[in-house]
C-alpha cells in the first residue's frame, strides 16, 4: 500500500521552479530517503504534501487522501518535523508539549513523559533558555507524541550532537519496527545510507533517480586509484569509466563496468601503485548530479 503517492506534482513560485513533475510512491512500513543538496526542492515537496503551500499542478495523496481536500485529516495522522523550528519563548518545554498534545483527540501525557526521559530533556526549562540542540529535541518529541503512523522529517538532525543523532536514529528504527512509515529528507548522504530502504534523488526540483538502497550499494561501482610510472600517461580507456581526474601522475576513477576489461586495460601500463575499493555512497550520488548537469 502506498502511504504517499504523487503524480506529476509541481510547484512554481511565480516563474521560479520549486518542484516539477515529481512522481513518488512511499510504501507502508518503509524508511524512505529523500536526498538532495540544499535548494533541491525537498522542503517544497514536503510543504506541498502537507498543504502548507498549494500545488501549481499535479496531485498527491497521503493515506489515500487528497492533500488539498483532506489536509486537516492528513495532518492529524502525521508527525511532522520541520527543518527550522520557532516556538513561544516564554513557555516551558513541558507547557509547549502539553499545548501541542491538545490538538489531538487522545491523552498524550504518558508518551510525553517517556519521550522527555528518552531525550534527556528538562520540561521545566523555558524555551528561550534552550540550546539549539534542545529546541530540536522539543521538535522531535512534538512530532512523536501522538504516535503517528507516518513521520515526515525535514533535515531532522541539524542541531543535534553526534551522540543524540545516534539515539534519534535508534528511536526511528524502533518506531519503524512498530509499523511506522518514515519519510526522511536530508542532504547528509551518510544518514540516508544508514537508515533508509529506498531513496529518491532530487535536484533542481526534479527527481533524478529512485532506487532500492541495497541495489545502489551493490551497483558494482569501484573507486580506482592508480599511480603510473610515467606521469604523462593517458588514462585507461575502457567502457565503464564514468569519471576521472588526475593529480601528478595519480589517476582517480569512478568505474561501473566489467572488472575483467578494466584489468586487461591496466595490464598495458607500468604501474607504481593500484588501489581498488568500494566508493562511499556520496560519490555514487555525485555521479548522478554531475550526469544531470551535463545534460
Amino acid at each position: 500500500m502506498a502511504i504517499i503517492k504523487t503524480n506529476s506534482l509541481t510547484k512554481y513560485y511565480g516563474k521560479i521552479r520549486g518542484i516539477e513533475n515529481v512522481d513518488l510512491e512511499v510504501r507502508e512500513g518503509e524508511i524512505f530517503g529523500f536526498i538532495g543538496p540544499n535548494g533541491a526542492g525537498k522542503s517544497t515537496t514536503i510543504r506541498t504534501l502537507l498543504n502548507f503551500i498549494f500545488p501549481t499542478s499535479g496531485s498527491a495523496t497521503v493515506f489515500g487522501l487528497d492533500i488539498v481536500r483532506h489536509s486537516r485529516e492528513i495532518r492529524a495522522r502525521v508527525g511532522y518535523l520541520p527543518g527550522e523550528v520557532n516556538y513561544y519563548d516564554d513557555m516551558t518545554a513541558g507547557e509547549l508539549l502539553a499545548y501541542s498534545a491538545r490538538f489531538y483527540n487522545k491523552d498524550c501525557s504518558k508518551r510525553i513523559r517517556e519521550l522527555t526521559e528518552l531525550f534527556d530533556l528538562d520540561p521545566e526549562k523555558k524555551i528561550h533558555s534552550l540550546s539549539l540542540g534542545n529546541k530540536k529535541k522539543v521538535a522531535i518529541i512534538q512530532c512523536l507524541l501522538h504516535e503517528p503512523r507516518l513521520l515526515i522529517l525535514d533535515e531532522p538532525t541539524s542541531g543535534l550532537d553526534p551522540l543524540m543523532q545516534r539515539h534519534f536514529f535508534e528511536i526511528l528504527q524502533e518506531e519503524n519496527k512498530k509499523g511506522v512509515t518514515v519519510f526522511f529528507s536530508s542532504h547528509v548522504l551518510s544518514e540516508v545510507e544508514r537508515l533508509c530502504h529506498r531513496v529518491a534523488i532530487i535536484k533542481n526540483g526534479r527527481i533524478l533517480r529512485l532506487e532500492e538502497m541495497d541495489r545502489l550499494r551493490g551497483s558494482q561501482f569501484l573507486k580506482v586509484t592508480l599511480t603510473m610510472k610515467d606521469p604523462a600517461s593517458a588514462p585507461p580507456d575502457v567502457p565503464g569509466i564514468i569519471h576521472s581526474e588526475q593529480d601528478n601522475g595519480t589517476w582517480r576513477l569512478l568505474f561501473n563496468g566489467d572488472i575483467n576489461q578494466l584489468v586487461q586495460e591496466l595490464a598495458r601500463y607500468e604501474l607504481l601503485r593500484l588501489h581498488l575499493e568500494e566508493p562511499p555512497l556520496e560519490e555514487v550520488f555525485m555521479h548522478y548530479y554531475e550526469k544531470e548537469e551535463s545534460r
